[in-house]
């Protein structure tokens, strides 16, 4: 045996108290973990699907883990204010973010942002997701995606994508969809899903990009057609919209997904086992049903994947934000 391990032997109660006042908790520590409520601050305020779906699954993962998870509202733009306040939070476990793909925009839309959802912060958990679908007025002259981008191809710059406000999943999802179809035409952004949908109706534009949740009963009604479904399978509420896939557009799937974070520096063993919790409330069957009834999917990842997804849609938006050159705030 080395020196240094026989002093590592001789020592143990030193390098204890060296291990605690460096913030690294006893192994024992993830086995006792949660003792007490668990609060989660919401970039959001009440009533909203975001807020839905957290109250939703939380209640069950407050079942789970024994301890209350407390939601709190903290809505600004940016989603800025809650995840200063899980920052200044200490790491250990008891202060939750919930953000997802509207953070990975907000880490190149906004500048000077305060803080890092990669290197401030770490994911734990995926809870759901809903995909973007194109809409036209119920007598359009496009019938199919294909005819859609046949006729943005043959006159550029005619054809016209309403979204909602500038910088927006739904904005940067019909920029997207010019990069990928090869076309130009023009992005008119409007400030609420209700003033898109009045626009798609009455032919203000041409094709509506926005989430299926706001979308999904007036195209059970009638009052407007969907063409596709950007996803990768098609929707179980929506099972004859055909998938972009589908219509010919392969590579463009936008999904606006929720999910949670927590401050870098968290013991791996408690966020594992906060995941554990969140993956089976999400997939409880109560708790599914609930989602799929919000017109949301359970969507449930691991920890490494949560984080693959959070870096892998911080790169993707970049690069449409950059090349449509939207202006950073």
């Amino acid at each position: 045996m080395t020196f240094p391990a026989l002093r590592m032997l001789k020592y143990p109660a030193v390098l204890f108290a060296a291990a605690l006042s460096a913030g690294i908790p006893p192994p024992a520590a993830a086995a006792d973990y949660p003792d007490r409520p668990i609060r989660m601050y919401l970039p959001y305020g009440p009533g909203g699907i975001g807020d839905l779906t957290a109250r939703v699954v939380t209640q069950k993962v407050s079942e789970i883990l024994g301890q209350q998870i407390v939601i709190d509202n903290k809505p600004s733009a940016g989603g800025v204010q809650s995840f200063q306040a899980g920052l200044q939070a200490p790491a250990d476990g008891y202060t939750l973010v919930q953000g997802g793909n509207g953070t990975a925009i907000t880490q190149t839309l906004v500048k000077d942002l305060p803080y890092s959802i990669v290197d401030d912060f770490t994911q734990v958990a995926t809870l759901s997701r809903f995909n973007l679908i194109l809409t036209v007025k119920p007598d359009s002259r496009f019938h199919n995606l294909k005819e859609l981008i046949a006729y943005a191809k043959a006159n550029p710059g005619k054809l016209s994508l309403g979204t909602t406000n500038v910088g927006s999943s739904q904005h940067l999802g019909a920029e997207l969809f010019k990069s990928v179809a090869g076309i130009k035409a023009e992005t008119i952004p409007y400030k609420t899903s209700a003033a898109l949908l009045t626009g798609v109706r009455s032919g203000d534009i041409d094709v509506g990009f926005d989430f299926v949740p706001p979308m999904l009963s007036s195209i059970k009604s009638g009052a407007v057609r969907a063409l596709a479904i950007s996803a990768d399978s098609r929707n179980a509420n929506l099972p004859d919209v055909p998938t972009t896939a589908e219509s010919g557009l392969d590579g463009y799937v936008v999904a606006s997904w929720n999910g949670v974070s927590i401050r870098q520096g968290t013991p791996r063993a408690i966020i594992d086992k906060l995941n554990q919790a969140f993956v089976a409330a999400v997939n409880s069957p109560e708790v599914a049903q609930k989602l799929r009834e919000m017109n949301s999917e359970p969507y449930a990842l691991g920890v490494d994947e949560s984080r693959a997804l959070m870096k892998a849609d911080i790169a993707k938006w970049k690069a449409v934000i950059e090349k449509a050159n939207i202006p950073i705030n």
